[in-house]
């Protein structure tokens, strides 16, 4: 089981990434143990997606990481955190 996740900080900053243990991978990242976010934590998790491979997951997060894929997360996690 892969996670496509997004995490936020204080300064509403996203982050995008993969991984196939999710509590770990948030640990490392407000350990300052990723390079991508050290020294913008602490991080939260808002919104994340279970896929069965390395690859889908892969697949999200690039799709999500270009334009048309930040204006559809951004509503997508705007559902997400209302429980809609």
């Amino acid at each position: 089981m892969y996670y496509f996740y997004v995490l936020e900080n204080s300064k509403r900053e996203l982050y995008k990434g993969i991984t196939n243990n999710i509590d770990r991978r948030i640990n490392e990242h407000n350990k300052n143990k990723s390079i991508g976010t050290r020294g913008k934590g602490p991080w939260i998790l808002v919104y994340f997606e279970k896929h069965k491979n390395r690859e889908n997951a892969r697949a999200r997060e690039k799709y999500f990481k270009t334009g048309c894929g930040r204006d559809e997360l951004k509503n997508i996690i705007l559902n997400y955190n209302k429980g809609v």
